[in-house]
C-alpha cells in the first residue's frame, strides 16, 4: 500500500468513523468549523485510547493568519515539546514572515523540538508567495509531508499547480492534497497529478439531540447553529479508501 488517506477529526466520534471508513492515518485538531486549532491534549489521549491509527496533531495558536506574535510563537514551542512527549506520530505546523515566505528559522526550532516526530507543513503553505520556494524551503527543513490545495479555495480548482507540486518534490516532501477532497475528487486528481495522498474530513452535519431550543443566541460565529455537529462520516471516508485503492492498482 503506497498511499495515505489522512482524515481530519476534532472528536472521538469522528475519529471512530473515520477508522471504520478505512483511514490510513488522522489529524487531529480542535475546532474544525474554523479551519482547525490545537486540540485538548485530553482529547489526544481519548482518540489515542479509541482508534488504533497513526496520529498527527495540528499546532495553531488561533484562527487567522500564520504570522505570529513572540507571545504565539511561544506557546506553539510548548505545544509542540508537549505532543512529542505524548507519543504524537507527527506534528501539523506552519510559520510565515510577513512578506510571504516560510519562516525558516523558526520553522526549525519546532521540528527540533518534535524530537524526530513526522512533521507536516499545513496549509500556511498556500498562503505563500512562492509556492516552488516554499517547497524548497520545506525540503531544507526536513518537512516530510506537505498539505496543500495548490493555492487556491479547493484541490479542484489547484489541479494544476498540484500536478507541478506533485512533479518538482519528486515524493520528498510529500504532497498531501486536502481541500474539497471525496472519492471523485480523489479518483480524477489522483490520475492527473499522480499524487497518492489525501486529506479530507468527510464530514457530515448532524442535529443536537437538544429538544428545548433557545433560538437567536449564537456562542460563536454569526450564523453558525448551536444545533448542528460536525463528525465524520465512515461512508465517505469508506469511498475515498476505495478510490485510493483502485489508483494504487492502476485501475483508474
Amino acid at each position: 500500500m503506497d498511499f495515505v488517506l489522512e482524515a481530519c477529526v476534532d472528536s472521538v466520534e469522528s475519529a471512530m468513523e473515520a477508522a471504520a471508513g478505512g483511514a490510513t492515518r488522522l489529524e487531529l485538531c480542535g475546532d474544525l468549523i474554523v479551519g482547525g486549532v490545537t486540540p485538548d491534549p485530553a482529547l489526544f489521549e481519548c482518540v489515542r485510547e479509541a482508534v488504533d491509527l497513526p496520529v498527527r496533531v495540528l499546532l495553531r495558536p488561533r484562527f487567522g493568519d500564520f504570522l505570529y506574535t513572540d507571545a504565539e510563537f511561544e506557546l506553539l514551542r510548548r505545544q509542540v515539546r508537549r505532543y512529542a512527549a505524548m507519543g504524537a506520530d507527527g506534528v501539523v505546523i506552519g510559520v510565515l514572515r510577513a512578506d510571504g515566505t516560510l519562516d525558516e528559522v523558526r520553522m526549525a526550532e519546532l521540528i527540533a523540538l518534535a524530537q524526530g516526530a513526522g512533521v507536516t507543513l499545513h496549509r500556511a503553505f498556500d498562503l505563500c508567495r512562492d509556492p516552488f520556494e516554499a517547497l524548497t524551503a520545506a525540503k531544507r527543513l526536513g518537512v516530510d509531508t506537505i498539505l496543500t490545495s495548490g493555492q487556491r479555495a479547493s484541490c479542484t480548482e489547484g489541479a494544476e499547480l498540484l500536478s507541478e507540486l506533485v512533479r518538482a518534490s519528486n515524493g520528498t516532501p510529500r504532497i498531501l492534497i486536502g481541500a474539497g477532497v471525496n472519492a471523485a475528487a480523489i479518483a480524477s486528481l489522483g490520475a492527473a497529478t499522480g499524487a497518492r495522498a489525501f486529506h479530507l474530513s468527510g464530514k457530515q452535519t448532524l442535529e443536537s439531540g437538544m429538544k428545548y431550543r433557545r433560538e437567536g443566541v449564537p456562542m460563536g460565529l454569526p450564523g453558525i447553529s448551536e444545533y448542528e455537529i460536525w463528525r465524520t462520516d465512515r461512508t465517505a471516508i469508506r469511498a475515498a479508501r476505495q478510490a485510493l485503492e483502485a489508483l494504487d492498482k492502476g485501475e483508474i
